[in-house]
């Protein structure tokens, strides 16, 4: 075979499969050998061969890897690593046009004139390189490929707006990370590949981004080469980048190569700007788009053919100029750097022979992996070369420590950065031959660090510039074959182990993410993931049973524990709104459905609690006054106060109140209520649809007193917060301090009701508890549990009521006894059956006498003899006080119209007022032993036995200081005051065989 026709140059712009076809080729020979210009391209490659010949037939030969089976045919290197002197039928160089950069272009530049297969010669790279190529080797054969697709100018766009499967290019890690964290908050995410990252990190993060995790890729111009990725679209954030000398504008060229990664195989793809960079020229968007570049006309070089005799003639050596217009001689590069430090330190000295030679120019191609400065890199070469001239292998302890000092996978990005390149550093010694002293155990050590390291860095890099929900749920959406979402019972979504956020009722609420913000498509593309469930939701609702749904306090309506709607205030009182609470997952008929289901249950639910309230709207069997009274017991939720109605009540003969019995209407003596309107479910939602109607739901109260309704209690200290109203609706009284439950203060009044009709002195046999003189009564332990409070707290609710006590010491003496007017009350025998009618009436006046008492004229009144025995009981303490003690008093409560010692009711009650002064002890009247006597007086022109009105004044008991009751003030002297004489009793005939007849002589023992 002639050399013209084992050399060819495949050249061609990007999505040609020019490195397809030289696998493909090499393959076809019994042996082979590709060269690479990335440890991850060959990687990649290594795979796919290794698929097709097994493993035990591939070799793979970097700087920091080798896998060398005994029996080898193919070996994937890189350029770098390409052992020449080993034939093989078959070679192959990728990606030529790298010759021309100014860092490893002179090894491109030697594999192209050098790297030579027994059968076949490939040279792979762009079309620019064909002038090169006739012009180095004109004996070569040419083939250009085609792009397989076409590459189209989009323009600019914003980088949150740029569309998905897209390549953002830029050239430096600090704007990389920045665009990243634009992407993740505006998109959900992106994968960043740069050259600086380790290969497995690398691999990491574009296999994410192939899979579909992300649908964004931010990088650098390391994916110009080698990199096959499914990128639609390719935009630059700058147009300028640093080459390791200086930052330059990129050529187009390069952008062209980089610009080509959008669009694989069939599939076209278009290139922009974005960012930083601005539109690109027309002429600039001709040449990306026809792939029509200039021409390149020098590589670089160096010369390869070294003279190790000593150092000088080495340096000389790599002086050496090309021979062709078309080579340039290479900048000095890093390990020429590294070759004159070395030069004038002690590691020189110790260069001396052939081999010694050879051996520190091997230590000076130790590559810059940490890109630290020259004299820091040619520290650590001097290290290594002394170390192997001394003892023939690096120190294993000096090793061990620089390992060591690398194997930590905790920091940030930057540090596991910087880690890995110090990694990479002793992984490319580990693989050097005869270096170390056990260089396998050093090999597996530093892979392993390399490759932890690696992984932390790609968790760290996800972590950071990818929400993974939002991957998720991209991939989801575009693959119906992936797993549907899970929900557990607290309605949490998941998918694939991700959360993604939960549903409440018909409302999905996106999980709070680590990063700043949510953007609009996650939320969007979250609510389309979830609607299947929502209709679900929407169709079990619609066929739900009403023990599903629970109107709350808060006038939520929750199905299955979940709120699904809300109530809103309608056209009546008994006839609220609800509004489904949902998102735009819900619409059309399944909204509809759900609507009317929830509708149909609260007319049901309102019907069905409140039913005995809603009868009495317009009941049948009532007319006139008592209709109207049922229709507003039905506008009051089933109960309202007595006195508001006392007319209306008063009107209605048994008849009427018989029939209103029998709708379930009760007469108490302080309201006019439905009993079985007062149970906890009907009180609830009686205050939930008052509250809606008064202020809302949220007002304080709507959501307390059903709990307290709920707990069974009788009575509790009100909360100032709360509307009195409120207390009402929810079937309490306020009464004093303390709010008491409507049928609890009824049962009140029955107890009390036949002690203040007992009279103590004609009562036969024992007396019951709480009896008292002067048809008053005692508060009993019976009276107390009943409300569950005793002391002051009773004592306001009865005071509240109108109830008046008459507080007298235990240890004083008897007071006169006071006779009460028979007429003015109504003695009810205790072992009489008393209709209820009757017990209606006698309830009514009671509580009525009680609330006309309960005016500010009508306080208490204390005689003199309980202030002088208070005065002297409760004054300054005696000189042995702490033996005293308190004084007890005997306290006696009267309805507030009925106090036998209150002059107001005069008319009512008669009693025998005390004597002038000077009366005999012992006369009727008279003051107790150790009691003052009070004086009475009556102005001359007010008595009646002068002519006068006889409504009398009473002052204190010297006869000084302003009338007790209102009215004008008299100015006349005091002398034309008179003592008051007791006015004299009438006779009033009475029935003998009256009871009142047997009353009126006990209480008048004289006129027997």
């Amino acid at each position: 075979m002639t050399a013209a026709s084992s050399l060819k140059a495949i050249l061609g712009p990007t999505n040609t499969g020019k490195t397809f076809f030289a696998i493909e080729r090499m393959l076809a020979h019994r042996s082979g050998m590709i060269g690479l210009p990335l440890r991850l391209l060959a990687r990649e490659v290594y795979g796919r061969v290794a698929e097709r010949v097994g493993r035990d037939a591939v070799a793979l030969v970097t700087g920091e890897e080798r896998i060398v089976p005994p029996r080898a045919r193919y070996w994937v290197c890189t350029v770098e690593a390409m052992p020449l002197g080993m034939p093989v039928e078959c070679v192959a160089v990728d990606e030529i046009q790298v010759a021309t950069d100014f860092d490893r272009g002179h090894v491109f530049t030697d594999r192209i004139l050098k790297a030579r297969g027994l059968s076949e010669t490939l040279l792979l790279g762009a079309a620019t390189m064909a002038p090169l190529i006739r012009t180095l080797l004109p004996d070569a054969e040419i083939i250009h490929r085609p792009r397989f697709s076409t590459l189209v100018y989009a323009g600019s766009r914003k980088i949150s707006r740029q569309p998905t499967r897209s390549a953002i290019v830029a050239f430096s890690a600090r704007e990389v990370y920045a665009i990243a964290e634009l992407i993740r908050r505006e998109r959900g995410g992106a994968a960043v590949v740069m050259g600086a990252l380790s290969p497995r990190t690398r691999n990491a993060q574009v296999d994410m981004y192939q899979n579909g995790d992300v649908d964004f890729l931010v990088a650098t111009d390391a994916i110009g080469m080698g990199l096959n990725l499914d990128v639609h679209h390719v935009a630059f954030a700058d147009d300028r980048k640093f080459d390791g000398h200086q930052t330059r504008p990129l050529t187009p060229a390069e952008f062209g190569q980089i610009a080509g990664r959008a669009g694989r195989h069939m599939h076209n793809g278009t290139f922009g700007v974005t960012g930083n960079a601005a539109p690109f020229e027309e002429d600039l968007v001709v040449a990306l788009e026809s792939h029509d570049f200039e021409p390149v006309r020098q590589v670089q070089w160096r010369n390869s053919e070294l003279d190790f005799t000593s150092l000088d003639t080495l340096r000389a050596s790599l002086e050496i100029s090309p021979q062709s217009r078309a080579l340039t001689r290479v900048p000095v590069a890093t390990d020429q750097q590294a070759l004159e430090f070395l030069s004038r330190n002690e590691a020189g000295e110790l260069a001396i022979g052939r081999t010694n030679v050879e051996l520190l120019w091997q230590c000076c191609a130790l590559p810059d992996y940490r890109d630290i400065s020259p004299a820091q890199h040619g520290e650590i070469i001097t290290r290594i070369y002394t170390d192997l001239r001394r003892h023939g292998a690096i120190a294993t302890d000096w090793i061990a420590e620089q390992v060591r000092f690398c194997d930590n996978v905790a920091g940030d990005i930057d540090t596991l950065s910087n880690r890995i390149r110090q990694i990479r550093t002793w992984t490319y010694i580990a693989n050097r031959k005869n270096w170390l002293e056990d260089p396998a155990h050093w090999r597996e050590k530093t892979r392993d660090i390399e490759d932890r390291l690696s992984d932390a860095l790609h968790e760290r890099l996800t972590q950071r510039f990818v929400d993974r929900r939002t991957s998720v749920l991209m991939r989801h959406l575009r693959d119906r074959s992936m797993a549907t979402p899970e929900i557990n019972d607290r309605g949490e979504i998941s998918l694939e182990g991700h959360l993604i956020g939960s549903i409440q009722g018909f409302r999905f609420t996106l999980a709070r993410s680590d990063g700043e913000t949510d953007a609009k498509s996650l939320a969007s593309a979250a609510a389309q993931v979830v609607a299947p469930e929502i209709a679900k939701r929407a169709d079990r609702l619609a066929g739900a049973p009403n023990e599903e749904f629970v109107l709350s306090t808060d006038g939520q309506l929750r199905w299955r524990g979940e709120v699904v709607a809300s109530l809103a205030e309608g056209d009546s009182l008994f006839a609220p709104r609800l509004i489904v609470l949902a998102d735009e997952s819900l619409t059309g008929p399944d909204l509809e459905r759900v609507q009317d289901r929830i509708n149909l249950w609260l007319r049901h639910h309102i019907n069905t609690v409140l039913e005995p309230v809603l009868q009495l709207e317009a009941p049948a069997d009532l007319e006139g006054a008592a209709r109207g009274l049922a229709y507003r017991l039905y506008e009051n939720l089933g109960l309202m106060p007595r006195q508001a109605v006392s007319e209306e009540v008063k009107g209605l003969d048994q008849d009427v109140r018989a029939k209103m019995r029998k709708l379930g209407i009760k007469f108490g003596a302080y309201h006019i209520y439905v009993p079985l309107a007062l149970k906890p479910a009907p009180r609830e939602l009686a205050l939930i649809l008052y509250g809606l109607k008064h202020g809302g739901v949220r007002q304080p109260g709507v959501s307390e007193l059903p709990h307290t309704v709920l707990s069974g209690r009788t009575s509790f200290q009100i909360d100032p917060e709360v509307a009195t109203k409120l207390y009402e609706v929810a079937g309490f009284k306020v009464a004093g301090r303390r709010a008491v439950r409507v049928d609890i203060l009824e049962r009140l009044a029955d107890i009390i009701r036949p002690l203040i009709a007992l009279d103590a002195k004609t009562h036969q046999g024992e007396l019951p508890a709480g009896a008292a003189e002067a048809n008053g009564f005692r508060v009993t332990v019976e009276m107390t549990s009943l409300l569950g409070t005793a002391g002051e707290d009773f004592a306001s609710i009865l005071t509240s009521l109108g109830y008046r006590v008459r507080r007298t010491p235990k240890l004083a003496a008897p007071a006169v006894e006071t006779p009460v007017d028979v007429a003015a009350t109504e003695v009810v025998a205790a072992d009489e059956q008393v209709s209820e009618d009757k017990a209606d009436a006698i309830a009514t006046e009671a509580a009525m006498d009680a609330i006309e008492g309960a005016t500010p004229l009508d306080e208490p009144r204390v005689e003199a003899a309980e202030v002088n025995t208070a005065t002297a009981d409760l004054g300054a303490p005696a000189p042995d006080a702490e033996k005293v003690a308190e004084p007890e008093f005997d306290e006696v409560w009267f309805p507030g119209g009925r106090r036998p010692d209150n002059p107001r009711h005069e008319k009512r009650q008669r009693y025998q007022r005390p004597p002038t002064s000077g009366a005999p002890p012992g006369a009727e009247g008279a003051p107790a032993e150790g009691q003052p006597e009070r004086k009475h007086f009556r102005r001359p022109d007010r008595d009646k036995s002068n002519g006068g009105p006889g409504k009398p004044r009473r002052f204190d008991g010297n006869g000084e200081g302003k009338p007790k009751f209102g009215g004008k003030r008299n100015d006349k002297p005091r002398d034309d005051w008179k003592e008051h004489q007791p006015r004299p009793k009438r006779d009033v005939p009475l029935d003998p065989d009256s009871p009142w007849a047997a009353l009126a002589a006990l209480r008048n023992p004289k006129q027997e």
